[in-house]
């Protein structure tokens, strides 16, 4: 929240969504393997910009997510994604989560195998769980605490990063409808446990962007949060794709439309596995 960085490139066009979910396919991109990218129109109807959703979707066993801290940093810098990605050799960024007014600590629980961000857990219903700790377990979860013993899973991994729950363990989109809109950005998980960045620049309410992801043939499982405004940011840079793209409307503090990368303090990024 604060100075602007430069941006590598925006995607901007004009234009509304239109047509129906169920004449939607995906056409996914195949970056490497384990990796693919799409982007798609938004079957719901965004007031301004491209109204396109873009859409990382990651194999957990051949890419792992790696937390990253300015509150873990010696010089407790913040960073954009493309920042954060680059400076740890990673091939995808998104935010982590919301953060309190130190500009450093998440508002819910936040914890990677070498650093504590914040270890309180809140009220927020979803869990990120990473780095696991039991080869027993898979090598993500995102956790619906309305559905499952967190204390169970938790302690069998070494990440976690907890944040509001928009799409429930039962396929319902729980966020209450509210007439503001913004740009989104959250992470998910697919019914074959693959992970998915997920950004729409346009802004939408969260609850409509919540109702588009679940119109997408994405067969999504759960989705968490994890910003919005023009702080929402995702970078990519695998294969032969390299895209950063921002928010643009939704803050208190910056009522323009935003063409630029923001410092965000928090980031979960891809590491390709050996």
């Amino acid at each position: 929240m604060r100075p602007l960085t430069r941006a590598l490139a925006l995607l901007l066009a004009g234009g509304l969504a239109s047509g129906s979910a169920a004449a939607q396919s995906i056409d996914w991109r195949r970056l490497d393997a384990g990796l693919e990218f799409t982007e798609v129109a938004a079957p719901i109807a965004a007031a301004s910009g491209d109204a396109r959703i873009r859409i990382l979707r990651a194999d957990p066993g051949r890419y792992a997510i790696e937390l990253l801290n300015a509150s873990a940093a010696a010089d407790g810098q913040r960073q954009t994604a493309r920042q954060w990605a680059q400076a740890h050799d990673l091939v995808a960024a998104i935010n982590a989560s919301l953060y309190q007014g130190d500009y450093r600590t998440s508002t819910a629980l936040m914890r990677a195998r070498r650093h504590v961000n914040n270890p309180r857990l809140a009220k927020h219903n979803a869990v990120l769980l990473f780095d696991r700790l039991d080869p027993g377990v898979p090598p993500l979860d995102l956790v619906d605490r309305t559905c499952r013993d967190l204390a169970a899973r938790e302690r069998r991994y070494a990440g976690a990063v907890q944040g509001i729950r928009m799409i429930s363990c039962h396929g319902a989109n729980v966020w209450s409808q509210q007439p503001r809109v913004w740009s989104n950005a959250a992470v998910g998980v697919d019914a074959q446990g693959r992970l998915l960045f997920l950004h729409m620049r346009s802004p939408l309410s969260t609850h409509d962007f919540a109702e588009a992801l679940l119109a997408l043939p994405l067969d999504l499982r759960q989705t968490m949060y994890v910003e919005g405004g023009p702080e929402a940011q995702l970078y990519v840079n695998a294969g032969s794709l390299e895209l950063e793209v921002v928010g643009s409307h939704g803050s208190s503090f910056a009522g323009f439309e935003n063409t630029l990368a923001l410092p965000i303090p928090n980031a979960l990024g891809l590491r390709r596995l050996p």
